[in-house]
């Protein structure tokens, strides 16, 4: 099972999930947790192969977005958690919409920061880049430009150094398992598209992530049960960078919607 940890407000309090990025782990959250604890009962897991998750037994090479939101699945049957609010971050967005389509009732809204909803040329051709060299180059040079293409900017280094230092704790292999499930990303990005979920989500992007934020806003203004907050001066990481700003407003769209 996946190491988690949670902080309980009260039995009858509603169950806010977080899910972290790619080469993260749940540290990442450390400036939500004073303010959604105050709220609702928190879940955090560190998804497998990342922090103090084990990984992948050494025989199993291949990972899909269906075991990974199994996982967390698992962690949520073991604490008798019928149905919670969800919160991710990059990567982590894409597995809580996998776990909607999996499994709508159980997801009481979502709220994805720096949200995936679309690979555009750039997108594809840089992993496109990683999957020619990965084999060759040292995982961490791959990782620490992925991290400089998509937080640039000299306000994005907080968020930048702290993914990157995360990373750094992977092993190699597990790296290696990760990424392969870009391999999957685009049919899964498009079926998403195709039907989006009738579910509460909120969006929160930052109006300098460059990458993701247009096609984040193409989809919303086809989606009826989805709002975007766009977050000033900020880049892909709303959470580090913004976090004062993220908190509120994605504490007052989780207590706007029905008990």
């Amino acid at each position: 099972m996946l190491y988690f940890k949670t902080h309980q407000l009260e039995t009858d309090a509603p169950w806010v999930v977080f899910i972290h990025g790619a080469g993260g782990n749940s540290a990442i959250w450390y400036r939500q947790v004073r303010a959604f604890q105050a709220h609702f009962n928190l879940l955090l897991v560190d998804l497998r192969g990342h922090g103090r998750s084990p990984g992948a037994a050494e025989n199993q090479t291949n990972y899909s977005f269906d075991t990974i939101a199994n996982d967390v699945f698992e962690v949520l049957d073991h604490l008798q958690i019928r149905s919670a609010h969800f919160i991710g971050i990059s990567l982590g967005t894409i597995i809580i919409r996998q776990m909607a389509e999996m499994q709508p009732n159980r997801v009481s809204s979502m709220v994805l920061a720096g949200a995936i909803a679309k690979l555009d040329l750039r997108g594809k051709f840089f992993v496109s880049l990683g999957n020619a060299f990965k084999g060759v180059m040292p995982f961490m040079w791959l990782y620490k430009l992925f991290a400089w293409v998509i937080m640039p900017r000299k306000n994005h280094a907080e968020s930048r150094n702290f993914f990157i230092r995360e990373a750094q704790k992977l092993a190699q292999k597990e790296f290696l398992r990760w990424y392969k499930l870009t391999g999957q990303l685009t049919p899964l990005l498009r079926r998403f598209e195709a039907k989006l979920p009738e579910i509460p989500t909120l969006y929160v992007m930052g109006d300098e992530d460059h990458m993701f934020l247009p096609t984040v806003q193409n989809m919303v203004a086809k989606a009826h049960h989805a709002t975007l907050e766009v977050i000033e001066r900020c880049g892909h990481v709303v959470t580090i960078e913004q976090p004062q700003l993220f908190n509120e407003r994605a504490i007052r769209f989780l207590r706007q919607l029905p008990a």
